[in-house]
């Protein structure tokens, strides 16, 4: 190798690596940065050559990084040179994210170079949020089932005394406080055989059902109690397959399901229940929904009601948290269904926006002979999933998790992404000019323009560029609420990416 070869060495190691990689000079100015460094942080590549690192982090640490250069130039003390540590950095449109940072320093031509590699830590810190989710509600419901059974056995040999008092020729005094006394008793045994559910020590009775012939006696009852002013729609697939579960626990998830959307539309409203099969085959779904790939039939029930804060939608399962305290919630109905459904063998989604609704997912696993099963799999994987040809996807999406997950996928199937957190800064880079073949956009997001709003302005202004909507709710019951139509075609999450592929590449 001769020196000449050198710099083409280095702008083949820079453009190979998956990490960003960024080259600054002892004011921190970037000398060069990768691709990758140019996609973590959102600009377009080339644009931080000749500007400070300062722009890349959040502003409390960008104030100190000076400083930290030049205590490490004047005494040459190396606090994190060699080393690596967990910072956070700063994207193009403001959002903050975890990094992992490694920085090395070099003396070229009697001058210090500073060397830094990047490594996205969102993943990873999603997965240890989902993970320290599960293992918590493990621990509240290992701690509840004991405390249940204890209170269990304590009530048992309450209620067996006040009855032996009540056969024993009481007085009519007597007998008003036992029957109060009995009442009170069994008012706690209800409470602790619904903890025992959440803790997924209730005894269950499960026998191979039709989920829609469940739902549809479910609705029976509903449609009398719920009230005139709430409409229910179903959207039953023609073919579902069989669940092994409890029908009665089954009836009472529904219910409570459906008091909560209930509750979320005091003015009335609309829910939807819907059912379909659904083929968990990929890393993406399985990492969007946390279950292991299999088959699954999936039971939606979505409201547009009111919507949940970030913080209720991570205790929504926990027992006893309510967010109707005053109203009398007991905060046991949604634990009780998360027991139900783990307890199962399936698993529970929850996807909220507030001011919009909410909508959850309760997966079973299907049952299927082995033939069948086999069958099955084969039909999905017979056929390659179709590619892209470096299309320019614009992915609109406000949640900066879901966009970055949004992208890797489109990237996985070989189209070219831009991206965008809401309608307004999408149509203000569709009005810069940028060339774009396809608009992959959320329906609800911040600003004043949703998903059918700029579909919309598309539509109209931009005819060439095709139009893709996606949604978290079982389906668009909030439709009439955004002011949209059925004419756009609508990807609900969670999504396959074989689903992805074949919705792209129809619209090209």
């Amino acid at each position: 190798m001769t020196p000449a070869s050198d710099p083409a060495l280095l702008t083949a190691l820079m453009e190979a690596a998956a990490d960003a990689v960024i080259i600054a000079d002892q004011h921190g100015r970037i000398m060069r940065a990768n691709p990758a460094t140019a996609r973590l942080f959102g600009y377009s590549e080339g644009a931080l050559v000749g500007e400070r690192v300062n722009i890349l982090m959040p502003a409390a640490l960008a104030d100190l990084h000076d400083g930290f250069m030049a205590h490490h130039l004047a005494t040459g003390e190396q606090r994190i040179i060699g080393k690596g540590r967990n910072v956070e950095g700063k994207r193009q449109d403001g959002t903050i994210f975890p990094l992992h940072l490694s920085v090395g320093r070099a003396d070229i031509d009697g001058e210090p170079v500073f060397i830094g590699i990047l490594h996205d830590l969102t993943e990873r810190h999603i997965a240890e949020e989902v993970l320290a989710r599960s293992q918590r509600l493990d621990a509240v419901g290992q701690l509840t089932g004991g405390i249940a059974h204890d209170f269990n056995n304590l009530l048992t040999v309450i209620i067996g005394n006040l009855e032996l008092l009540q056969m024993r020729g009481a007085d009519e005094r007597q007998r008003g406080l036992i029957d109060d006394a009995l009442a009170s008793a069994e008012l706690g045994a209800d409470l602790t055989s619904r903890l025992l559910v959440f803790a997924r020590k209730g005894k269950l009775k499960p026998v191979q059902v039709d989920l829609r012939e469940q739902c549809q006696d479910a609705l029976a009852l509903l449609s009398r109690t719920i009230g005139a002013r709430y409409t229910i729609r179903t959207d039953f697939a023609p073919r579902v397959s069989k669940v092994m579960i409890d029908p009665v626990q089954l009836q009472s998830a529904l219910i409570n399901l459906a008091l909560n959307a209930r509750d979320a539309m005091p003015d009335g409203g609309e829910f939807l229940i819907s059912i379909a099969d659904v083929i968990i085959d990929d890393d993406y779904m399985a990492q969007e929904t946390d279950i292991v790939p299999g088959e699954y039939v999936r039971l939606f029930i979505s409201d547009d009601g009111a919507g949940m804060t970030l913080e209720a939608q991570r205790k929504a399962f926990e027992p006893f948290f309510t967010t109707k305290a005053n109203r009398g919630g007991t905060g046991l109905g949604l634990a009780m269904v998360y027991g139900f459904v783990r307890q199962s063998g399936g698993h529970i989604t929850l996807y909220s926006e507030l001011g919009h609704g909410t909508s959850f997912g309760l997966y079973f696993p299907a049952v299927r002979d082995a033939r069948s099963a086999e069958d099955a799999m084969k039909v999905v994987t017979s056929d390659p999933i179709p590619r892209g040809s470096a299309e320019v996807v614009l992915v609109v999406e406000d949640n900066p998790r879901v966009r970055k997950l949004s992208i890797e996928r489109i990237r996985d199937l070989g189209y070219r992404t831009l991206e965008a957190p809401n309608g307004d800064d999408a149509y203000v880079l569709l009005q810069s000019g940028i060339e774009v073949d396809i608009i992959f956009s959320d329906l609800v997001m911040p600003g004043t323009l949703n998903g059918y709003d700029l579909a919309a302005k598309v539509r109209a202004e931009f005819p060439t560029v095709r139009i893709l909507l996606t949604s978290g709710y079982a389906s668009d019951v909030v439709t009439s609420k955004l002011g949209g139509t059925s004419d756009y075609d609508v990807l609900h999450k969670p999504y396959r990416q074989s689903d992805l592929a074949e919705r792209l590449q129809a619209l090209l």
